[in-house]
């Protein structure tokens, strides 16, 4: 099974708009998980013409690394759809994810009340924090799974 066949099961999503590549790590007692995307000309969003992606992108590789997470910790077999809310202080130093680069990317779970999650998103190339934001996520008391 390739990655990506992995995470089109944890992931309410199917090919090709899963656009990471691979889970590093993770830690449901700490709260955070760590997933990889590399930039290539086969990557959804690849604009040739400037050789990368827009960086814009960064907010769906913390959306979908949340939904990683939301589901490893739900314990649950199918994937649940979620809410993406809304995203505060989305910083970036790229115009653009580049071909041939590796980006990592990192999300903390920091809040969760009322029905809102909060995670500060992190993504890093040679272990050089490139973008940040906290991104705030719905999460469904009824069925205690958090959708994201």
């Amino acid at each position: 099974m390739d990655n990506k066949d992995y995470l089109e099961k944890i992931l309410p999503h199917k090919k090709p708009m899963i656009l990471i590549d691979d889970i590093l790590g993770y830690s449901i007692k700490e709260g955070w998980l760590r997933s990889v995307v590399t930039i290539n000309n086969n990557s959804l969003f690849f604009d040739k013409t400037l050789g990368g992606i827009s960086s814009v992108a960064g907010i769906e590789y913390m959306a979908q690394t949340i939904g990683c997470y939301a589901f490893l910790k739900s314990g649950r077999e199918e994937p649940q759809i979620g809410f993406l809310l809304g995203t505060r202080l989305y910083n970036n130093k790229l115009s653009l994810f580049k071909e041939n680069e590796t980006f990592e990317i990192l999300v903390k779970e920091v809040f969760s009340g009322n029905d809102i999650v909060s995670f500060d998103c992190f993504i890093y190339n040679h272990n050089e924090e490139v973008a940040s934001a906290t991104v705030n996520v719905y999460q469904n008391e009824e069925t205690g799974v958090l959708n994201v």
